[in-house]
C-alpha cells in the first residue's frame, strides 16, 4: 500500500530537484539510507477501499526513483508516491490502493566518442 505525499526537502538530496516520478521508501526498504538513488517498478493491482472500487488506471505501472524516507508511525505502506506518480497509476481520490513493486536495475551505456585528423590518424583516444 502507499499514498502520495508532497515532496519538500528530502532525506536523500535535500532540495535538489530529482524530478517529479519519486518516492518515500519506508523503514524496511529504506535500509538506512542504502534506497537512496534506487529505482522502483511499481504498478497499481487494486482498492484498498470502497470509496473508490476501480482506483488503476488504464497505465497502472510507474518506474519511482527513491529520495526521501518515510517514518513510522507516520508511513501506512511500503512507499508513498509523489502525486505525479501516483495520478499515473491511480485516481487521486483513492487516497491509497493496493500495489506490486520490485527494484527496477537502471543500465547505463557509455560511449566512448574518437575523432580523426586531417590525416586520418586516430586521434584523442
Amino acid at each position: 500500500m502507499f499514498r502520495y505525499i508532497v515532496i519538500t526537502a528530502s532525506a536523500c538530496y535535500g532540495y535538489q530537484d530529482q524530478g517529479v516520478m519519486i518516492a518515500a521508501a519506508n523503514q524496511d526498504l529504506w535500509q538506512g539510507g542504502a534506497a537512496c538513488g534506487k529505482y522502483f517498478q511499481v504498478t497499481c493491482t487494486g482498492a484498498l477501499n470502497q470509496g473508490v472500487p476501480h482506483p488503476c488506471t488504464s497505465t497502472p505501472t510507474v518506474t519511482v526513483m527513491i529520495t526521501d524516507f518515510c517514518p513510522p508511525p507516520g508511513c501506512k505502506g511500503n512507499l508513498d508516491l509523489s502525486h505525479e506518480a501516483f495520478s499515473t497509476i491511480a485516481d487521486p481520490r483513492a487516497g491509497g490502493v493496493k500495489i506490486s513493486y520490485q527494484q527496477y536495475a537502471i543500465q547505463y551505456v557509455f560511449f566512448k566518442f574518437c575523432y580523426y585528423t586531417f590525416y586520418w590518424q586516430l586521434a584523442g583516444c
